[in-house]
C-alpha cells in the first residue's frame, strides 16, 4: 500500500502515513498544491499511477476526492467505483460494497480495467492504528506549474458558530417526524445544550425544511460520533448508511416499528415534542 501525499508542509502527514501502516510514501510539496484544484492534483496522480503501473486508486469519498477520482479515471480511460462502504478482495480484484437505489440496497462491485479506481468513505470504516512503522518518503516535482493552472483560490469563509458534521463527537438529527422547518427547533438546541452538531435525513432535506449541508446519509454526510441521536427519524436504509459506525445510536420515534430501532442502542418510543425538550431541560441541569 503506498500514501499518496500532495499539498504544501506535507512532510509531518508522510511521517503519519508510515505510521498508520503505509509500505512507501510518495509525495509532492509545492505551493501550487496548497489549495486543492483538481487541475493540479490530476495530472500528477495520472502521471503517477501511469509510471508505477498502479493496479488500484483509493480516494476518499469527499467533496474533493468525488472530484479527483473522476478526473483521473477519465484521464486513464479506467473504470470508477464511487461510494463504497465496504472492500474485499476476491481472486486479486477489489470489490466495493456501495448502496445503490437510493440507499435501498446495497451491492458488490467491481472495476475490470486496470488500474481499478474506488472512492470510500472515510467514517464506514475503523480508524486505522499506530503501527510504529518508519521510512523514507519519496517526494517528486508537480506536473504543472502555478503558471499552467487556470484558477486561482482568493480565500474561503466559514459558517459561524456551528459545529461540522464531520469533526462531531455528539450528533442530533431530525427527520421527516419533526413536521416542519420549526421542528427542528428543539433538535438544535439539544444540539447546543451537548455541544454537539446537527443532522437530518434526506426527507427532511428533500421536504425544504433544512440545506443539504445537514443531511446525513447515503447522498449526504457519512459520519461516525460517539453518540447520535435520531429524531423522527425512520431509518432507511440510505440514511443507517451515513451513520451505522456511531458507538451509541439513541432513536426517538413514535413508530414502534420504525427500522431505526433495530440498529439503535436505545430507543424511546413517543411524541420528539415532549420527549426531546424533556432531555435538553434535564441534560442543562446536569451539566450546568
Amino acid at each position: 500500500m503506498v500514501a499518496l501525499i500532495l499539498g504544501q508542509d506535507v512532510a509531518n502527514i508522510a511521517t503519519l502515513a508510515f505510521d498508520l501502516g503505509a509500505d512507501a510514501v510518495i509525495g509532492c510539496d509545492d505551493t501550487s498544491l496548497a489549495d486543492f484544484r483538481v487541475e493540479a492534483y490530476g495530472p500528477l496522480i495520472g502521471q503517477l499511477a501511469r509510471e508505477r503501473g498502479s493496479s488500484a486508486l483509493l480516494f476518499g469519498a469527499t467533496t474533493r476526492g468525488r472530484d479527483l477520482a473522476a478526473w483521473v479515471a477519465a484521464e486513464l480511460d479506467a473504470g470508477l467505483v464511487p461510494d463504497g462502504i465496504g472492500l474485499k478482495v476476491e481472486n486479486g480484484t477489489l470489490v466495493v460494497t456501495r448502496p445503490v437505489y437510493t440507499g435501498k440496497l446495497l451491492a458488490d462491485a467491481f472495476v475490470t480495467s486496470s488500474p481499478q479506481i474506488i472512492s470510500l468513505r472515510g467514517h464506514a470504516f475503523p480508524p486505522a492504528e499506530s503501527t510504529g512503522k518508519s521510512g523514507q518518503a519519496e517526494w517528486v516535482q508537480p506536473a504543472v506549474s502555478e503558471d499552467d493552472l487556470t484558477t486561482r483560490i482568493i480565500g474561503f469563509e466559514s459558517s459561524e458558530g456551528t459545529v461540522s458534521l464531520n469533526d462531531a463527537t455528539i450528533i442530533v438529527s431530525g427527520g421527516r417526524g419533526v413536521g416542519g422547518p420549526e421542528g427542528f427547533q428543539p433538535v438544535q438546541e439539544l444540539a447546543d445544550v451537548l455541544g454537539g452538531a446537527m443532522g437530518a435525513s434526506r426527507a427532511a432535506v428533500d421536504a425544504g425544511w433544512i440545506p443539504y449541508e445537514y443531511q446525513v446519509g447515503q447522498t449526504g454526510k457519512t459520519v461516525s460520533p460517539d453518540l447520535y441521536i435520531a429524531c423522527g427519524i425512520s431509518g432507511a436504509i440510505q440514511h443507517q448508511a451515513g451513520m451505522r459506525t456511531a458507538k451509541v445510536v439513541v432513536a426517538i420515534n413514535k413508530d414502534p416499528d420504525a427500522p431505526i430501532f433495530k440498529l439503535a442502542s436505545y430507543g424511546i418510543v413517543g411524541d420528539l415534542f415532549k420527549i426531546v425538550p424533556a432531555l435538553s431541560a434535564e441534560f442543562r441541569k446536569r451539566l450546568g
